[in-house]
């Protein structure tokens, strides 16, 4: 990898993992604010290197309403809420509550959370995991999981990725998205609606479930740092600053062949976001006034 790549993946790597510095304290004051783009539904948020959020797109269930939100330092977008960790550990989270996916105040020690549409989903610092909302599908039958390093959310199932490179799920099945049972060696795994990616540290990527519109055909990536399941989509960052993307492609959303400097990628229903090493953010598919933003900066 070249030289002028490390501290860009460096920060990727952080964002995988879950992992947000904090200072000694953990309690606010030095946290180290790593700036990262999220994607639901129908809105796009991006977490600010001051620690506040912000938010554009549909807002019918106030799931873009975290302009009050200051020391996060990790956000998720469910399909219609937002749910951010704070430097302390506590989770705040806003927009549609109908499953109790928002009820999450009582958490603590968290350290990234995921989300979908009906549940959230919390890893704790030690490598547990809680979760929040729907029930109905076993998606929150997490209970016993333990030395978990990163979580992920789909429509009706939940994932983990533990420690020694294995990786488990829970939820509804009924397209094989939770057959994860023989992988080995992810360092970063991803949900969309109905499938599971997971990247390998190889830099190859693997794919379970749906794939009507081609969103698992992951099969010939190679030197992928990360990747961010949509809906129907699925997107690929490459050790080189450049993106890729398979699946569905109304509205655009996989026309990422030109993205350069990209050091994060979020992929929503419709939309597909990118983060660069400037702190600028695009977008392909649905159109959301991101151009005026830049994460590096206070204000946008």
């Amino acid at each position: 990898m070249k030289a002028a790549r490390v501290g860009i993946f460096l920060i990727a790597a952080a964002l995988v993992a879950g992992i947000v510095g904090c200072g000694d304290d953990g309690a606010g004051g030095d946290a180290e604010y790593i700036p990262m783009v999220a994607a639901g539904e129908r809105h796009t948020v991006g977490l600010k290197s001051d620690g506040t959020v912000v938010a554009v797109g549909d807002n019918d269930r106030g799931q873009c309403d975290v302009g009050g939100w200051t020391d996060i330092i990790q956000i998720a977008a469910g399909d219609y809420h937002t749910v951010g960790v704070k430097s302390d550990g506590a989770v705040v989270a806003v927009g549609y509550n109908e499953y109790w996916q928002c009820d999450v105040g009582a958490w603590g020690n968290i350290t990234q959370v995921a989300a979908d549409y009906r549940h959230t989903v919390g890893l704790k610092t030690d490598g547990t995991v809680v979760a929040a909302g729907e029930e109905h599908y076993g998606q929150s039958d997490i209970d016993g999981w333990t030395g978990i390093t990163g979580v992920a959310a789909g429509e009706r199932h939940t994932v983990g990725l533990k420690s020694d490179g294995t990786v488990v799920a829970v939820g509804w099945n009924e397209y094989g998205q939770c057959d994860v049972g023989n992988w080995t060696g992810i360092i970063q795994i991803a949900a969309g609606d109905y499938d599971t990616v997971g990247v390998r540290s190889d830099g190859t990527v693997v794919a379970v479930g749906k794939n009507d519109c081609g969103q698992c055909d992951v099969g010939s990536w190679t030197d992928i740092a990360r990747v961010a399941a949509g809906d129907y989509h699925t997107v690929g960052l490459k050790s080189d600053g450049t993106v890729v993307a398979v699946g569905w492609n109304e509205d655009g959303r996989c026309n990422v062949g030109g993205w350069t400097d990209i050091v994060q990628v979020a992929a929503g229903s419709g939309h597909t976001v990118g983060l660069k090493a400037d702190g600028t953010v695009v977008v392909a598919g649905f159109e959301f006034e991101l151009d005026k933003w830049n994460l590096l900066k206070a204000v946008p």
